[in-house]
């Protein structure tokens, strides 16, 4: 597994590909609250699909134990390594967040911006960045030429043996055919409908939440009071239309005929998945 940020939930991905092409922006981030505020739905909303998908927080748990093994390496070399900082549990954002559109806590108070990182966030974010600034000596001894061998390989090793990295094609690639399917189902394309047209009463003509969350108006850099009221219109028409429930449940049937149909794949891709973590746990719990 190549050094990597783990970033934001697939649900977050696909909904940024369905509407806008978008790129963070690179400046100093806003002082975030402690935690996350979502919505009460989004924090329940769990998808079948989800079972063989690696959260923040796994993606988190071998990113440190590679560090551990890393550091190890480079000690041997002579060579000081500095772990990466843990994230604060309740900073990693629920994994279905704005599958479907706005999240209501977040609408209400950023429109359709993203809540700013928190603090163990940043924290975590800013010493990947270190990385890109270490010497060439230290990152070819961590790395190698490639990005993928040096002690980055040898911990690799240490830690699963043979065993082939994460693979992440099979559920992106269902997940994303769960999601469009589900769009075009009758029940979906009536709420969608509703939608609408609870929102064209509202003085707002978009054809569903991905167009009204990436108008180009909100390409700002705060959230303006006009993002705000659309926002919070929408999310009024999410709950009086039951989007979010229709929706769910018509991709949850789905899901569940996607894993009958490719049980295989995702059972290979999910063993591999807890070898990776199991010996990610073995590495941290006997730490020090």
């Amino acid at each position: 597994m190549p050094p990597s940020r783990a970033r934001t939930t697939l649900a977050l991905a696909l909904l940024l590909l369905a509407t806008t092409a978008c790129t963070a922006a690179e400046h100093e981030p806003t002082p975030a609250p402690q935690s996350l505020t979502v919505s009460r739905q989004a924090r329940q909303l769990r998808l079948p699909l989800d079972a063989y998908a690696s959260t923040v927080a796994e993606t988190h748990l071998v990113e440190d134990a590679q560090d551990i093994l890393i550091r190890r390496c480079m000690k041997d070399q002579g060579m000081d390594w500095k772990t990466l900082p843990p994230v604060d549990a309740q900073d990693t954002e629920p994994p279905n967040l704005r599958r479907y559109g706005a999240d209501e806590a977040e609408a209400l108070r950023n429109g359709y911006h993203p809540s700013p990182d928190p603090p163990s966030v940043i924290r975590r974010s800013r010493a990947w960045d270190a990385r890109d600034a270490l010497p060439a000596e230290v990152r070819r001894a961590a790395y190698g030429p490639s990005g993928k061998g040096g002690c980055l390989k040898a911990a690799d090793r240490q830690l699963v043996g043979d065993t082939a990295p994460l693979d992440f094609h099979a559920f992106n690639q269902l997940t994303g055919t769960a999601l469009e399917t589900s769009r075009r189902t009758p029940e979906v394309r009536d709420a969608l409908h509703r939608w609408h047209t609870c929102m064209a009463k509202a003085g707002y003509d978009y054809p569903d939440p991905y167009t009204a969350a990436g108008d180009e108006r909100w390409e700002t850099s705060e959230p303006t009071s006009a993002e705000r009221a659309t926002a919070r219109a929408d999310v009024a028409c999410q709950k009086s239309t039951q989007l979010v429930k229709e929706w769910a449940a018509a991709e949850t049937r789905i899901q569940h005929h996607l894993i009958q149909q490719n049980t295989h794949r995702l059972h290979e891709a999910k063993a591999r998945k807890d070898h990776w973590l199991a010996a990610a746990r073995h590495v941290l719990n006997h730490e020090g």
